[in-house]
């Protein structure tokens, strides 16, 4: 049973304390070492400012799918420096990538950014 707490309304004086849950147990159990290595990985991809940018670029362009030479240009990096960090966020599975022609179009694997997002809540 998880313990409660007073609060108190610090805003308004003299305000009759509220309880709210503390400490709530974490549902989802421990992560395994498998899922923590993959986890892991996906969480390295995202610690350079620059694959965040190219990321949130690409969830933002139409279809959630954009093309490297769409990519160059905002991040002020050469396209062969651009495809480095492009390969980064494939090999985390965070993006997939595609080629046509001679240029490689990347997408969003929502499903990974899903799985990101549910392994950091309780």
């Amino acid at each position: 049973m998880p313990s409660t707490l007073p609060l108190t309304d610090v805003s308004v004086p003299d305000a009759t304390p509220d309880a709210a849950v503390c400490c709530t147990p974490v549902a989802r159990g421990v992560v395994g070492v498998q899922e923590a290595e993959q986890l892991a990985r996906m969480f390295k991809a995202l610690g350079d400012p620059t694959r965040v940018r190219l990321l949130s670029l690409i969830a933002a362009s139409a279809g959630q799918e954009a093309c490297v030479c769409d990519l160059i240009g905002p991040v002020g990096l050469s396209q062969p420096t651009v495809s480095h960090h492009m390969k980064q966020l494939v090999d985390a599975g965070l993006v997939t990538r595609e080629q046509r022609g001679r240029w490689a179009f990347y997408r969003l694997v929502e499903e990974r950014l899903d799985g990101l997002s549910d392994a950091l809540r309780p």
